[in-house]
């Protein structure tokens, strides 16, 4: 909070102040105040303020945004690893040069909201024949559609550089009683200057009405994404998963359908027609058929609604009968997915003991095998020291409430391809490594003692092979492992933030 307070100070000792060219008071006699100055006085004024003002907002939120690392590496944090190179190399959130950034664009924005003004005068038939020439001009690009390619460049002949040259050459004056055989000819010189696309300046009427437009064009995008959010998220995120299994099946034929018989609609004259639905019902006369019928239909709905009351509708209720039917064949798994997970429990023989007895070690999710990755490297196996302490993979969590040990020692082997291991078929179904003189981690004083004390106890029949002898008769190795399963099911996940 001190350093906050600090750089608080700073900022405001470092900050211009607002001048004014008002003139000096050193005893002198005031000269007379300048209109000129005074108003650019009063403009510097209000940017030294601003300047101040956005300074001390920089510091503010230098305190709560995290400090970048590198050119651009807190936006790459934010926004994913997978951006393009030049997006790395773009400065970070500047409080000043964002400021700097939205004058630009809103001085140079005018011309997107001029062409829009334009485009909504057109369609709501303020000038019929202007309205009439689009309609020709759309009958004749859909029903020839290779049109398409040339408008472009006749928008660019007859929208710009024809009344670029209009403007360096204006017609002359129309006074018949001074000059005769009026007519525009584009003969001699330039006579005006050529028409240049000029930003708006900075506190002028024309900036801020730009600002207006941007603010409603925001309003409207927000008011638009909301309510496409509120018909479709719901349709599609499957929280109602029997009408969102629908919506997909209804989708998936209709695309089926495309694909086969796609080439068989009269794609021209489906886009004639509802480029000529669209374009007229702009038109005054038809916007008020429209309007009134909407609002017949919104009351003979909420008269239903008051009549149905009484009714118990199921949530996915809706008026299409295909769909309410599909809602009715569908029928929803409702039980978890479960699967089942394995530990392999790992013992090592103690040579210590004078009887060599095997001693607990820990629970991996690998059996330790042998000629396992681990073992070959001479790395120490990994896992935890008790049973309690395993648990479920992530995503998921136990469905049963004990391990159960896997009677079929011998698939599981068989499965993972382990060679150079004793497996038991009876009994407590462990897996054992088989002998052999060099195995890492047994020192040689220890491998003779142990192998003395087994070929006393009878354990060990001389003149017999591992592989030629039977199960429980050969010379056993240092490590022996056996198999634990246990089922978990999915694990239900909270939605956030609803």
């Amino acid at each position: 909070m001190e350093d906050f307070a600090s750089n608080f100070l700073t900022a405001i000792n470092e900050a211009p102040l607002p001048q004014c060219d008002g003139g000096e008071d050193d005893g002198h006699q005031k000269a007379e105040p300048d209109p000129t100055k005074k108003g650019r006085g009063f403009r510097g004024g209000i940017f030294s303020a601003a300047n101040l003002q956005d300074s001390l907002l920089e510091k503010l939120l230098s305190q709560v945004i995290p400090a970048e690392d590198g050119q651009g590496q807190h936006l790459n944090d934010l926004r994913g690893s997978d951006m393009p190179a030049y997006a790395s190399e773009r400065p970070g959130f500047s409080l000043p040069l964002m400021t700097a950034n939205f004058r630009r664009f809103n001085a140079r924005i005018g011309v997107v909201f001029s062409f829009q003004t334009r485009v909504f005068r057109l369609l709501s038939w303020r000038r019929p024949t202007q309205t009439l020439s689009l309609l020709a001009v759309y009958t004749f690009v859909c029903l020839d559609p290779y049109l398409l390619l040339a408008l472009p460049l006749a928008i660019a002949l007859f929208g710009i550089l024809v009344p670029s040259f209009v403007t360096r050459h204006p017609a002359p004056s129309s006074d018949p009683d001074r000059v005769r055989n009026l007519g525009y000819s584009p003969r001699g010189p330039p006579l005006a200057p050529a028409r240049t696309v000029k930003p708006a300046k900075e506190l002028s009427r024309d900036f801020f009405r730009n600002m207006g437009d941007l603010q409603n064009v925001m309003e409207d995008f927000s008011v638009a994404h909301d309510k496409i959010v509120a018909l479709v998220v719901p349709k599609t995120n499957f929280s109602d998963e029997a009408l969102s299994s629908a919506v997909f099946v209804l989708l998936s034929a209709a695309c089926l359908v495309m694909l086969i018989a796609g080439h068989l609609l009269p794609l021209r004259f489906l886009a004639l027609a509802g480029g000529w639905a669209g374009i007229c019902s702009g038109h005054p006369a038809v916007a008020r058929w429209i309007q009134q019928a909407q609002r017949q239909y919104t009351e003979e709905t909420q008269e239903q609604q008051q009549d149905n009351n009484t009714e118990k509708q199921p949530k996915w209720y809706h008026p299409s009968s295909l769909l309410q039917t599909l809602l009715s064949d569908i029928h929803l798994d409702l039980s978890p997915e479960t699967r089942e997970v394995e530990i392999f429990e790992l013992q090592r023989l103690s040579h210590s003991l004078s009887s060599g007895e095997w001693e607990p070690w820990l629970f991996s999710p690998s059996p330790y095998d042998p000629l396992s990755a681990a073992r070959i490297a001479g790395d120490r196996p990994q896992g935890t020291r008790f049973f309690e302490d395993v648990l479920p993979p992530e995503g998921w969590e136990w469905s049963e409430k004990k391990w159960a040990l896997d009677l079929w020692s011998r698939e599981w082997v068989e499965e993972r391809i382990i060679t150079g291991v004793e497996v038991e078929t009876e009994g407590e179904r462990w897996v054992y490594d088989m002998w052999s003189g060099g195995e890492a981690g047994v020192e040689e004083g220890e491998e003779s003692g142990s192998a003395q004390q087994q070929q006393q106890q009878g354990r060990l029949r001389p003149g017999v092979s591992w592989e030629e002898g039977e199960e429980g008769t050969g010379r056993r190795g240092q490590w022996r492992r056996r198999r634990w399963v246990r089922m978990v099911k999915r694990k239900k996940v909270s939605s956030e933030g609803s």
